[in-house]
């Protein structure tokens, strides 16, 4: 059943298009097998199709916007298991700093903070943690300066029923919430307790970093291997459908057996 969920997204193909060589689900399973490995692109072993047949649909899959319209399908029909509504109404706010390679050498900057140089994605997820938009900076680009960026994909992606963002310290300022309300969504900062110290675990704000820690898992967003910033973009989408593809699965299987 995981296997066949992503063809309602990735199969379709214009009629005038010329006929494929390779199948679609291996240029898939390639795809998810170095998004794992964190391999080259040409190091793609030869029981899977070329390399560059994989480089090539998975750009067009991503211009398209098969991925995000993949993970925006799965993420409805879990929370739909789960009693809630389909599109959420909250979503948090925050970025993680990936450290630079000689590939993305040329764009990155260097994040003060984090002490690194490199790229800058910034995510909003839901309050399971599923990926709702993202984009991509150099590290040195403040996270509030993508809160209208943000909330405009994130509205675009749920029909606008989002009213409501946490976001950390990062996001203080007139600016970043006048950004936010000109979307319809109320910015509230969850700010660490001043009297306690260390490691705190704050209310809502954890669930991002859990998220944050599912994409370490994966090789290739460890650091940021990628030229291109929309490719980078592009493989966290498909790192996340890579996620949530087993437990809709699963769903789909148990509602269809009940």
């Amino acid at each position: 059943m995981a296997s066949s969920i992503p063809a309602i997204n990735l199969g379709t193909i214009a009629l005038q298009a010329p006929q494929r060589r390779y199948s679609l689900r291996e240029v898939f399973n390639a795809l998810r097998w170095l998004a794992r490995a964190g391999a080259l692109w040409r190091l793609v072993p030869h029981d899977l199709p070329p390399w560059a047949v994989v480089y090539q649909q998975f750009r067009r899959w991503d211009e398209a916007g098969c991925f995000e319209a993949m993970v925006n399908d799965m993420r409805s029909i879990i929370r739909a298991a789960q009693g809630r509504r389909g599109q959420p109404s909250a979503v948090i706010l925050d970025g993680r700093t990936l450290q630079s390679s000689c590939e993305s050498g040329p764009r990155a900057g260097y994040d003060g903070y984090k002490r690194r140089k490199g790229s800058k994605a910034h995510m909003a997820v839901d309050t399971l943690g599923h990926l709702i938009a993202l984009t991509v900076t150099p590290a040195d680009e403040q996270e509030r300066s993508q809160v209208d960026a943000l909330c405009r994909q994130v509205q675009q992606a749920t029909g606008e029923t989002v009213k409501l963002a946490w976001a950390d310290q990062g996001y203080t300022g007139e600016q970043a919430r006048s950004d936010a309300a000109e979307n319809g969504i109320d910015l509230q900062v969850v700010k660490l307790p001043e009297a306690k110290k260390g490691f705190v675990l704050l209310p809502r704000r954890w669930v991002v970093e859990r998220s944050f820690g599912w994409l370490a898992r994966f090789r290739r967003l460890s650091r940021d291997f990628e030229r291109m910033p929309e490719v980078l973009a592009g493989l966290h989408f498909v790192v996340f459908a890579m996620l949530m593809l087993p437990k809709a699965a699963m769903l789909l299987v148990s509602g269809a057996s009940s």
